[in-house]
């Protein structure tokens, strides 16, 4: 289980933290021709690597950087403008289904590692996934009812990518420390500020798009803080 949790770590930094925006526009003009599609494959070889932290791991760390190099490949020929969303999905997931083969075709019974290391990747890898992978996904659900009035001149550049970030790591905390009532405070305090901005636009479609992603954002962080968590005591 821990080496899932490993390179599915390696596979966040690898394609969310650490693959700038430049990189990907780069990849999208020029397909194969990219040779940012090359360092990305070359990076996630070298996160699953020393990640896992086991010299006969390389081969399986090859196997996983070529597999998720070709994936992207496919990606790349085959997207179109309006296909985006679906192939972003269809990728991640592929992405998961090779994770989880490596980890089922590589031997770990050997490795002895106590209970801190096994909780202190599941919860590097809760935190992480909390942040901007999770920014992403949610991005590309609701993506379907933007609203044509969304964009406001007032309002600061990426405000709300990181106040979804910041109240997710918040949920993230409360669940993992018990503290489930300060959730609803923190719903309140969030429905409280948001309240006359919505009151003033007058728009439906707004408000209901606005309720869709601040559900979406609260219930991923209340169901990784669980897992989360439950993983933690497993690892006992």
């Amino acid at each position: 289980m821990i080496i899932f949790v490993k390179l599915l770590l390696a596979h966040l930094l690898g394609d969310f933290l650490l693959q700038p925006t430049s990189w990907v526009l780069d990849k999208e003009n020029r397909k194969h021709k990219s040779i940012y599609l090359y360092i990305h494959t070359l990076l996630h070889f070298i996160l699953a690597w020393i990640l896992v932290d086991m010299t006969d791991f390389v081969w399986f760390a090859v196997v996983l950087a070529v597999t998720h190099g070709g994936i992207d490949f496919l990606k790349l020929h085959f997207q179109k403008n309006k296909t985006k969303r679906n192939w972003f999905v269809i990728d991640q997931l592929l992405h998961l289904i090779v994770i989880m083969g490596i980890t089922l075709l590589y031997n770990n019974e050997r490795i002895d590692f106590s209970a801190f290391d096994n909780q202190f990747w599941i919860f590097a890898t809760g935190i992480l996934l909390l942040t901007k992978p999770t920014s992403i996904l949610i991005k590309n659900i609701i993506s379907i009812w933007t609203p044509e009035n969304k964009t406001s001149d007032d309002s600061l550049s990426n405000a709300g990518n990181y106040i979804g970030i910041l109240e997710r790591l918040f949920v993230f905390y409360f669940v993992v420390t018990t503290n489930f009532e300060a959730i609803g405070f923190l719903l309140a305090a969030k429905s409280i500020f948001r309240f006359g901005d919505l009151k003033e636009a007058k728009d439906r479609k707004l408000t209901e798009y606005v309720l869709i992603g601040t559900l979406l954002s609260f219930g991923i962080a209340l169901l990784t803080g669980l897992l989360v968590k439950y993983g933690i005591l497993q690892s006992f």
